[in-house]
């Protein structure tokens, strides 16, 4: 779909829930090499396991695998240790710092499947501001795709999640979205096209601005090429 021609561009939201890696920072190369070494560690295939785990809680991911004699909370805290200590290559989406900081804080948040300390390093290195409301893997008891994650975000905002539009960037991601009832923006920036879905997707944010109405309603639309 394009983009551009789609019905979020001139529809009015209460407010705009972005994911984090992936959607306002990439962290792919350091999410990588952690996981990576973590695959191989334990006899997986790194380059058929990467591709999954993109987009969801740590805990979750493996939990999933069900591998013998693994404690899914020790190996998931170790992991979340190295993240820490590898923030190498972690930078803003293109454009996301200025979009993010053109927003009112009160009309968005970060709804992410990190922890907290993770995620509060990697958006210091990425240069991208704190914001007023962050959802993280810590305050949901179900991990995405689940949608308690983008529910609560928008409680906490103080606004209905069918009145909000989620960014994205992986398929667990954009079925939380979905399930929380929000309109869903795919961006594309770090996974080519990203996942198969009837959603418009965008590359970065350069060529995005947000309004926002005097009821401080939220509109996003394209700025016109020089």
């Amino acid at each position: 779909m394009d983009a551009h021609s789609s019905p979020v561009f001139g529809k009015t939201f209460a407010a705009f829930l972005f994911d984090m890696d992936g959607t306002l920072l990439d962290s792919t190369a350091s999410t990588e090499r952690v996981w990576g070494n973590w695959a191989r560690r334990h006899g997986l295939d790194a380059d058929s396991f990467l591709p999954t785990m993109h987009g969801k809680r740590g805990i979750d991911t493996i939990r999933a695998l069900n591998l013998p004699c693994v404690d899914p909370i020790a190996e998931a805290l170790e992991i979340e240790k190295g993240e820490i200590a590898d923030v190498d290559g972690v930078v803003a989406i293109p454009g996301a710092i200025a979009f993010l900081s053109a927003l009112p804080r009160e009309r968005w948040a970060i709804v992410t499947s990190a922890p907290i300390a993770l995620a509060h390093r990697r958006l210091a290195a990425a240069g991208i501001p704190i914001p007023k409301v962050m959802v993280t893997a810590e305050d949901v008891k179900i991990g995405k795709p689940s949608p308690e994650g983008y529910l609560l975000g928008a409680a906490r905002l103080g606004v209905d999640a069918g009145q909000c539009l989620v960014f994205e960037d992986v398929e667990a991601g954009v079925q939380a979205g979905e399930g929380a009832g929000a309109s869903v923006v795919v961006v594309a920036a770090t996974h080519g096209h990203g996942p198969k879905t009837q959603h418009p997707r965008i590359m970065a944010y350069d060529d995005l601005h947000a309004n926002s109405d005097v009821d401080g309603m939220l509109s996003l639309r394209r700025i016109a090429a020089a």
